[in-house]
């Protein structure tokens, strides 16, 4: 008889492979050496000190690898007010304009969308077409009304015109940008909407800065010297005084602070790319994989506010720790230790860190030393704008014209008390939805970034699949989410569009199709001026947005004009943003079962889990 059993063949050697490197897919991949040494002869580089930069990552490989040197015509809008971008641009030849003013929807390629009226819903929903993601032409290209044009190409790459320049930028407040000078280095390194439109005024010729190079020419002491002074006395004071904290500040006390704040980041901002390996891990281990801010056990020094991305707020429990909060933007870590140590008696002890704050992703946060805020800010914080347990210390005292007696401070901070209990984002312990299991949850899968999660009771969910054929026939005869994903206890957070905190499917998009509706927060794909590349879906990381080819109302599919490729679009989850019910899936629940909520915070959660019990 034959043994055909197989055996496991030793391993007795390994397979050299080349490692991926971080420059193998250029920014560029048309920048020669000859742009690179003409960029050396121009300002800033040519001032630039070449031992400033690692060797791994020099400054001849920054200009060839982290740029792409841009032709503009002029009226071309190169970035709008709130689009999200990853670049900074250099103006290196001719002269653009930065608009102040905002403009319209119309002029930035932009429709306001409508809300239906229900009579107009009723008609919709009785002719709608029985050919899937069927558009009318002026629904999938720009026509030449309301002073836009379509979208053409420039070169290599899609491009917005407005039409009539000169009327825009003679009636609006502008600032001229020319030949030496940088723009949109802020949304870059921080990761924020873009606050102004810069339009070309004549032919120009820009250098595009993607972050990642941005972020190692800031090794040139000169260089770096001029980004942090233009944040620090253009946009520091106005993202502080956005803060309740520093409301009732004055001019001269905010100055100070703005001169002792120091600016951190934690994480990759690219976190997008990490997520699917991360979210593996068991919830002890990741935690222990994300960048430590704060320390628990440790004096407070200073006063943390985040500015962008997202905190795990976690406690010593056991040999590890567990999650008690996450904070988001404007939130503050530390508040109540620094305000307790600054009123406590000499008697009594400094009181330390309650918990630990850890990066999730990506964080980016300012710090204000722990003298500069008792001196310049606590004085003049009003108690409605503290946490409880900060503002019961806050009472008349000589020193800040408030103070706690000795009975009060002590009856009104339990040694258990927590910062994520007075910010009203902890979940209450007897609930029967596990505390630390959902957070940890949460977290682990990033849906602490989702402002209109949708969350399925499975309890009272009777797969009748509703909410999908309502979608449904909203959306041409083709839903935008499917009734799967992550599950917890009785919870399904399903596969729909988010419209997070941190999108970052709007990085990227060529044209600015995909945008945040400034009055609403909902993340709409505006079809007219969709180029198709799919951008948007590679990097949303929760995979919600889908491509699809669309059709006319008899299904005869749509191609380009000139190339005869089909026309293809992003499609998501707009919330049915043009629906007089609001969010067709959740109006369509009979069970009471789905939700759109705000996951950025836990609080809204915990509410809602509350009155379910």
């Amino acid at each position: 008889m034959i043994d055909n059993t197989v055996l496991p063949l030793e391993p007795t050697e390994t397979i050299a492979v080349r490692r991926p490197q971080r420059w193998d897919a250029p920014m560029d991949a048309l920048m020669s050496q000859s742009d690179v040494n003409w960029l050396k002869s121009r300002e800033p580089f040519a001032s630039m000190d070449a031992k400033a930069f690692p060797k791994t990552t020099p400054l001849e490989g920054i200009l060839k690898n982290d740029c792409r040197l841009h032709r503009c015509e002029p009226g071309e809008i190169i970035v709008r007010e709130g689009d999200y971008g990853n670049s900074a641009y250099l103006v290196i030849a001719g002269g653009v304009r930065l608009v102040l003013d905002s403009l319209t929807g119309e002029q930035l390629g932009r429709t306001p969308q409508t809300k239906m009226s229900w009579s107009e819903a009723l008609s919709r929903f009785w002719r709608r077409s029985r050919v899937n993601e069927a558009r009318e032409p002026h629904e999938i290209t720009l026509s030449m009304t309301n002073g836009v044009t379509p979208v053409r190409q420039v070169d290599d790459r899609a491009a917005i015109f407005l039409q009539d320049v000169d009327a825009v930028l003679g009636t609006n407040e502008t600032v001229p940008l020319g030949p030496g000078e940088l723009f949109g280095e802020v949304a870059a390194m921080y990761r924020a909407p873009r606050t102004a439109t810069v339009i070309a005024e004549t032919e120009a010729t820009l250098l595009e800065i993607r972050w990642q190079g941005l972020r190692i020419l800031r090794r040139d002491p000169d260089f770096c010297r001029s980004l942090d002074d233009h944040y620090r006395t253009q946009w520091l004071p106005i993202h502080l005084r956005e803060l309740p904290l520093m409301r009732h500040v004055p001019e001269s006390n905010l100055s100070r602070v703005v001169e002792a704040t120091q600016l951190q980041s934690y994480g990759r901002m690219e976190w997008n790319a990490d997520y699917k390996r991360s979210r593996k891990l068991p919830a002890a281990e990741q935690i222990l994989t994300e960048p430590m801010v704060a320390e628990e056990g440790r004096l407070p020094t200073e006063l943390i506010i985040v500015r962008s991305g997202f905190g795990r707020v976690s406690q010593q429990f056991g040999a590890g720790h567990r999650t008690v909060a996450y904070v988001g933007k404007s939130h503050t870590f530390g508040l109540e230790e620094l305000a307790y140590n600054a009123l406590r008696d000499e008697t009594s002890p400094p009181q330390p860190l309650q918990q630990s704050l850890r990066a999730i992703g990506f964080l980016d946060t300012l710090h204000i030393p722990a003298e500069t805020f008792v001196s310049e800010v606590l004085p003049y914080i009003r108690r409605s704008e503290l946490p409880a347990i900060a503002a019961s210390l806050l009472v008349e005292t000589p020193a800040f014209g408030k103070r706690a007696s000795d009975d009060r401070r002590k009856a009104s901070r339990p040694a258990n008390s927590t910062s994520a209990e007075s910010r009203g984002l902890a979940h209450p312990s007897g609930s029967q939805f596990e505390t630390t299991g959902l957070l940890e949850f949460i977290v682990q899968n990033r849906l602490n970034n989702g402002r209109e999660a949708m969350v399925i009771d499975l309890h009272r969910c009777t797969r009748c699949d509703d909410c999908v054929k309502a979608c449904a026939s909203v959306h041409d005869g083709n839903p935008r989410f499917v009734r799967q994903g992550s599950t917890h206890d009785r919870l399904q957070f399903v596969q729909a569009c988010m419209h997070c905190a941190d999108p970052v499917c709007m990085i990227g998009c060529p044209t600015g199709s995909i945008a945040r509706d400034t009055d609403t927060g909902v993340v709409t794909i505006h079809e007219p001026i969709c180029v198709g590349c799919g951008t948007c879906a590679s990097a949303c990381p929760y995979e919600n947005i889908r491509m699809t080819s669309v059709n006319d109302h008899e299904g005869r599919p749509y191609h380009d004009a000139t190339t005869g490729k089909p026309i293809i679009k992003a499609t998501k989850c707009d919330m049915c943003s043009s629906s007089p019910t609001g969010p067709a899936c959740q109006a369509a629940c009979a069970h009471d079962a789905l939700v759109r909520i705000d996951l950025s915070e836990s609080k809204p959660l915990r509410e809602w889990l509350e009155r379910r019990q």
